[in-house]
Formats: structure tokens, sequence, C-alpha cells
């Protein structure tokens, strides 16, 4: 059930149907290497949650493209917005999906760049009361933590390399452009910043000095039959979170406990 397909009076009906579970999409527009839409993450996403809300009933919210991505301001097509308005905004959104209803917020993460974002996300939730729950379900973990057998070597994959480009394949192939992939060694890493790297030090400009294109891997290894089992493998992924998620009666009480706690401390 898309949340923007349904009409007022079908959306009391849709949230007692989901259990009060909304899946919130997060992705970004940038720029994919020579040969993705500026969009992959965002149709990825939508894909995902999509074939998890027809397995396990859930309300789909909208893409949510406004998330972290300041590292790709370079490259033309990028929506980069501004930190502060970022997590004010994707609260907003949270504030706006429990105020019609539901309870349970399901942070579906279709972009790797977000991954500081998300985890800042999560803790910002114990500073202020609230009756509903956060919850954050990174679906690549499934096909990237070991739970898929690639046809090709893990080094070879990375940002707009084989497995991004095996998913839209199989979700969008008119939007893929295989004529475009490099043939040189431009998916390698440029190494610029190693002497810190092996220093265990970083900055902010770390993935721009490795990868400026934003291409990362060697993505001719792709097919859709492969993007097409990714899909299926973490769609299974998000399906197993939404179950415990709808099982799960712990969370909203040990949130009002530790609200209950925080609000005059006390000797533990």
């Amino acid at each position: 059930m898309r949340w923007e397909e349904l009409t007022g009076d079908e959306f009391p009906g849709a949230v007692e149907a989901s259990d009060g579970v909304c899946l919130v999409p997060l992705s970004v527009v940038e720029r994919h290497g020579r040969h993705l839409p500026l969009g992959t993450d965002t149709l990825i996403g939508r894909a995902v949650v999509t074939r998890a809300a027809a397995e396990e009933r859930a309300v789909v919210f909208p893409d949510h493209i406004y998330t972290q991505i300041p590292e790709a301001r370079h490259a033309p097509g990028t929506i980069s917005i501004d930190p502060e308005l970022m997590v004010q905004l994707l609260d907003n959104v949270c504030r706006e999906i429990a105020r019609n209803g539901f309870g349970k917020i399901v942070l579906v993460n279709a972009h790797g760049g977000n991954a500081g974002l998300v985890s800042l996300f999560n803790m910002l939730q114990l500073y202020r009361p609230k009756d509903y729950v956060v919850y954050l379900v990174q679906p690549f973990m499934a096909i990237f933590g070991g739970g898929m057998d690639l046809p090709w070597p893990l080094e070879s994959d990375g940002h707009a390399g084989p497995g991004e480009t095996s998913l839209i394949l199989s979700e969008r192939p008119d939007l893929v452009h295989m004529d475009r992939v490099p043939t040189s060694d431009e998916g390698a890493a440029r190494g610029r910043l190693d002497a810190l790297k092996a220093a265990g030090v970083q900055t902010g400009i770390w993935w721009y000095a490795d990868q400026p294109t934003h291409y990362q891997g060697d993505a001719s290894l792709a097919d859709a039959p492969t993007g097409e089992r990714m899909l299926d493998i973490m769609a299974d992924a998000v399906v197993t979170a939404v179950r415990a998620i709808k099982a799960d009666d712990v969370s909203q009480k040990l949130q009002h406990e530790f609200f209950t706690a925080s609000a005059k401390p006390t000797a533990l």
C-alpha cells in the first residue's frame, strides 16, 4: 500500500491493516558513474520496500531523497540538502507519519552514504518523549554482509559497481547504459590519502580522494538475473524485520521508561 495512492477515506483502514507500520525508503539523487541514473538509490529503495510490503502488509511512504550526500556536490544533478534541514526534515516527516496514526516507523536505508546520518538520527530519538518508535533497517547488509554468493569478487564491487548496476538492470534496464561503462581503471581507488588512512585518520574529503567520478569497482560484471536475486534477498530481509517490528511490544515501553527517568535522573 503506497501512501500517496490511498484515498483519504481508505487511509485509516490502511493504517489498521498494516498494524501501524510505515516503511520510509531513504535514498538520494546523485551521480552513479557514467552509466546509471541519478536516482539509482531511489529506484532500488522503492523496489525493495514495494516487494516487502506486498509480502508483509505495510504502508510505504513516498521516496525520501533528502539525505546525506555532500560528497557529490561537485557532480551535476546532485541534490544536497543543508545538514540541519536534513535532520529536521526527517524528524518532521516521522512526526507527520505518527500524527497520521502510525506507531512504528521503519527507515529502510537504500544509500550507503547514509550510515552516519541514520546512526545519528536513531540516537536523536532519545532527546524528546514520543508516542512512536523509529526503527532502522539496512537491507544492503543482507547482500554484502555475506547473505549471498555474488558472481564477482567483492573487491570488484562498490558505488555504481556490479551490484547496483545489476539491481537497476533488473528493475529499470531502460535506464542503464552498459556501453558507457569505463573500460579503464576509473573504478579503482586513487589512493590520494593513503598515508592518512594507514595512520587510522579520516577526513570529510576521503571519498572524493579515492573516487572523484563516483564510480567504484567494475560494472561490466553486472547482470539482470543477479540483480533480481539481490532484490528478492533485500526484500526478504525487510519482511523479516517488519515481522519482528510488528511483534515488538518492548521498545515503546522502554522509551517511556527512559524518558520518565531522564526527566529527573536519580541514582541507578
